[in-house]
């Protein structure tokens, strides 16, 4: 997994609660199960008409946000189904961070797990942040002081517990975290049972 340290970017507004998994990723595409490539597949229907051209009028495909490392999203951003190809195609579309008053657990959970940092802001803060990002300006998250700063200069302070913030800038996923804390354990149970249960190993 990619580290996740400090990111500078021009933020793409998109302020509609409550857009959900099949929304970012349709589930007629869930036969597609390969985390690599499936960019062109994310916010399908938003993005292209029946023919399969861009619609000129999203957001990514302005020419201000076309690029954008960082989305400004609405409300309950990836309520839905636990789809963890919404996260991959969010990811190989090229962002790296969602900023949003709140999202589905498990979404934000999968975010995590595969190097996109989803970050709550009060409904203060996070106007000042969706403002800043509908003017087409850039943004500079730096999770390691856990801040936003907006072009103005303006600072953000946002929390994120210390166990996903210490992974997304190791570059650590879950089961990597898992061998990190617990590797030593696992391999002393691993021999225990090879000598209790060698039939287990042939």
């Amino acid at each position: 997994m990619k580290a996740f340290t400090t990111l500078h970017s021009v933020a793409a507004p998109m302020p509609d609660a409550d857009i959900d998994t099949d929304i970012i990723f349709p589930g007629r595409f869930l036969v597609l199960t390969q985390k690599a490539g499936l960019g062109p597949y994310a916010f399908y229907e938003k993005r292209f008409d029946d023919q399969g051209r861009e619609r000129p009028d999203f957001v990514l495909h302005r020419p201000r946000w076309r690029g954008a490392a960082i989305l400004v999203a609405g409300a309950n951003f990836g309520c839905g189904s636990s789809r963890e190809q919404a996260p991959w195609a969010l990811a190989d579309l090229g962002l790296r961070c969602i900023i949003a008053p709140g999202f589905g657990d498990i979404f934000q959970s999968n975010c995590l797990n595969n190097g996109l940092l989803p970050i709550r802001l009060a409904a203060a803060e996070h106007a000042r942040v969706m403002a800043a990002a509908q003017a087409g300006q850039a943004l500079t998250v730096d999770l390691a002081a856990s801040t936003i700063t907006l072009a103005d200069g303006g600072l953000i302070r946002f929390d994120i517990a210390e166990r996903a913030r210490q992974a997304l800038l190791e570059g650590r996923d879950e089961i990597e975290r898992i061998r990190q804390d617990a590797g030593p354990a696992i391999a002393d149970f691993e021999a225990q049972q090879r000598q209790r249960q060698p039939w287990l190993y042939t």
